[in-house]
């Protein structure tokens, strides 16, 4: 048996919780802050080495599974942020409680990493997929391993976006918003001034945010300002259109990741060629012939295993119908479901890197609302499991394929995801509770403090669309962009999007190409041979401090409602 030692151990579970609970927070404030939310793992796994090394006698594996521990809350916080403020944006301000969120997060994370344990071999070993999260992790850890000192870029630039977060937010010595002196009819314009959305044009891929700010111009100056300009509809007319267009494109993207990737993949799973039996360990790690595959004590385990998950699957139907109120039937389609989302969310995060969780959600939220009648509030509880399930996934696929090209054991790197999963969905539930105590139940929306998007376009889809044909030309149009390999998802995003935070994260990538740029200058003066190398340090560099901002503004955005909860409750 591959022996566990020296990859899950008690000072990585101590440290990746901690981490967990850092970036858990983090990434349930960026989710509901500005409507996307970036992989965190690259960033958790920096750390991870960088305090492990610290400790001493640490290896890669150590570092691998600790990061999994760290990085898990992320989309677990994204799947709840995605989806339940919805139920608020629609009115329903006291129709969920902390407890039943907290069923929410964790019936998607049960689910989600019982249905990931038993894809990880046909997605990691069998089919080939990139995952390109995973990949660039794992060349970090390696690169990193080698040398360098991150921390105190890291901490440094996580410090300059918290005082510069606090300078804005609390003492009001810095503007929220550039700009905001230009006026034009329909358009949210200005920059809005915030390292954290610097961060995410800088680390989200060029293409992604042209595309993005591509949709911000076509929805605000074509759709929005230009229609109204040219006496085709209103102001309030033309917001509707672009809101339901962008949605649609959205929807469309994800459409089409179904037809055009992952039902292939899923024939090729019910294939003989796909069948586990035929992957094979590419792991430098020995196995113990006792524990072979076709061992007795191998299938005992293997039937202990699937009697085990079966049960909490089981487990999982029953809170879902008592618990929640769903009922017999909704329950079983969302137990039934969540394997085809989650195979969807893995086939899509190993070729695009993209996990759009609340689509695959809408998808069985809308299957459920044909089956039955539950109220809009138990859609909402629906669509949260199947979106926590999903990210979940993503997450953990990306691990397994930094895994699998490290040689870490993936029990290690399945049971760090249980504990950060578990843990994460605590998090989550806490800092959605606080901020809805601090800010109320009216800062959600796209109007309020926190627009939570993707949460707006479900209770959208629950609610009622504002103008159906859009939606229908979104559609179509999401779908044929996506099979010719043309962004629609981020597209639609840029449609949907206030103008201001479009700006500001195309301003990233401004800053971006121009580091790069004054980077390439640099290394032309160097030998060929120590190209590679800088390269990879001013990689590394743009990489560290782009998390840090991205960490420093949301950590003191949540400290900041924690303190407003405490004055509220003291006054």
């Amino acid at each position: 048996m591959r022996s566990l030692k020296g990859q899950l151990t008690l000072r990585g579970i101590l440290i990746g919780c901690v981490g967990c609970i850092i970036i858990t927070t983090s990434s349930m404030y960026i989710a509901l802050k500005m409507g996307a939310l970036p992989w965190p793992i690259i960033f958790a796994a920096i750390i991870s080495l960088f305090f492990l090394k610290a400790l001493g006698r640490t290896n890669l594996h150590e570092v691998n599974v600790t990061h999994t521990i760290m990085s898990s809350g992320a989309m677990v916080a994204g799947g709840v942020a995605f989806t339940i403020p919805g139920i608020w944006i629609l009115g329903f301000t006291d129709a969920v409680s902390w407890w039943q969120m907290l069923i929410v997060a964790l019936s998607g994370v049960v689910l989600g990493l019982i249905c990931t344990i038993y894809l990880r071999r046909h997605f990691i070993e069998s089919s080939g997929l990139e995952y390109p999260i995973g990949e660039a992790t794992s060349q970090t850890l390696l690169a990193g391993d080698a040398g360098g000192k991150v921390g105190g870029k890291l901490f440094g630039s996580m410090g300059f976006a918290g005082i510069y977060t606090l300078l804005r937010d609390q003492l009001g010595a810095i503007p929220a918003l550039l700009l905001q002196g230009i006026q034009i009819p329909g358009i949210a314009f200005g920059i809005y001034n915030s390292p954290m959305l610097l961060a995410i044009g800088f680390i989200v891929g060029t293409a992604s945010i042209v595309a993005w700010f591509i949709g911000a111009l076509v929805g605000n100056f074509g759709i929005v300002w230009g229609g109204f300009t040219l006496g085709l509809w209103g102001l309030d007319a033309g917001r509707e259109i672009a809101s339901s267009l962008g949605m649609g494109l959205m929807m469309g993207c994800g459409f089409a990741v179904v037809v055009k990737v992952l039902l292939p993949a899923g024939r090729n799973l019910l294939s003989k060629k796909a069948a586990p039996s035929a992957a094979k360990p590419t792991t430098a790690t020995p196995s113990d012939e006792k524990t072979s595959v076709d061992s007795p004590v191998a299938r005992l385990t293997k039937r202990m295993t699937a009697g085990i998950a079966a049960c909490l699957v089981a487990a999982v139907a029953l809170v879902l119908c008592f618990a929640l109120g769903l009922g017999p039937i909704p329950s079983i389609i969302v137990v039934l479901f969540v394997w085809v989302t989650t195979a969807m969310s893995a086939q899509s995060v190993g070729q695009t890197g993209i996990d759009p969780m609340e689509i695959f959600a809408l998808i069985v939220l809308l299957i459920v609302a044909a089956f039955s009648s539950v109220s809009q509030v138990q859609l909402f509880f629906v669509a949260g499991v199947i979106a926590v399930a999903c990210g979940l996934t993503g997450d953990l696929m990306n691990d397994f394929k930094a895994g699998h090209n490290l040689g870490t054991d993936p029990r290690a790197q399945s049971v760090a995801q249980a504990i950060g999963g578990a843990l994460g969905a605590v998090i989550a539930v806490a800092v959605i509770s606080i901020l809805v105590q601090a800010y109320g139940h009216d800062a959600f929306g796209l109007d309020g403090t926190f627009i939570a998007t993707q949460a707006s376009i479900v209770a959208t889809m629950i609610s009622g669309i504002p103008s159906i044909p859009s939606f229908i030309i979104g559609l179509i149009l999401g779908f044929a962009l996506y099979l010719f390999k043309v962004p629609s998802m981020m597209i639609g995003l840029g449609i949907y999007l206030p103008f201001y935070l479009s700006f500001a994260a195309f301003f990233g990538l401004v800053a971006k190409l121009i580091y790069e740029f004054f980077c390439k200058r640099r290394r032309s003066k160097l030998a060929e041979s120590e190209v590679a190398e800088r390269r990879r340090a001013q990689d590394e560099t743009g990489l560290v401090v782009s998390s840090g901002l991205l960490g420093g503004e949301s950590i003191i955005g949540v400290i900041l409602a924690l303190v407003s909860i405490t004055l509220f409750l003291s006054a």
